[in-house]
C-alpha cells in the first residue's frame, strides 16, 4: 500500500503567526496578484485564505498595522478605528463611482458636440437611406 502524499502526510504543522510587516508585504503581493488576475494562485502558494486577506485589509485600513515593531501582537480594532476604516472604503468606492460619471459625462458632452457638428454640416433635409434627392 503507498502512502499519498498531502497536506497532512507529515501530521499536523504549528500555526503560523505573522509579524505586522510580514502582513503588509503579504496583503500588497496579495492585491498585486488579484489585479493581474492571480489572487487565488498567490494564496495557494503562500498556504493563506481570503478570509485571512480580508481580516489583514481591515486592520490595514483602521491603521493597526502601521509602526507596530515585529514582536508586538496586533489585536482587533477598536469600534472606531472600525468606522473609520469604513468610512475610508466608502469614500475610496464613491471617489471611483465619481471618476467613472465624470468620463461619462464627458463622452456624452463630446458626442453630443460631434452629432451637432454633423447636423450642422448636413443640407436642409436628412438623407436617411443614402438615396439623395430626386
Amino acid at each position: 500500500m503507498s502512502r499519498k502524499k498531502g497536506p497532512r502526510s507529515g501530521g499536523p504543522r504549528a500555526r503560523r503567526s505573522f509579524t505586522p510587516g510580514q502582513k503588509l508585504e503579504l496583503l500588497a503581493g496579495y492585491e498585486q496578484a488579484v489585479a493581474a488576475g492571480e489572487g487565488g494562485a498567490f494564496l495557494r502558494r503562500e498556504g493563506l485564505y481570503s478570509s485571512l486577506m480580508s481580516e489583514w485589509r481591515r486592520a490595514r485600513d483602521a491603521g493597526l498595522l502601521q509602526g507596530k515593531p515585529a514582536g508586538e501582537t496586533v489585536g482587533r480594532p477598536s469600534a472606531e478605528q472600525a468606522e473609520i476604516a469604513r468610512l475610508r472604503r466608502e469614500l475610496e468606492l464613491a471617489q471611483a463611482k465619481l471618476a467613472r460619471t465624470e468620463t461619462a459625462l464627458t463622452i456624452m458632452g463630446k458626442a453630443r458636440e460631434l452629432l451637432e457638428g454633423i447636423s450642422r454640416s448636413e443640407p436642409d433635409g436628412p438623407d436617411v437611406f443614402g438615396l439623395g434627392r430626386h
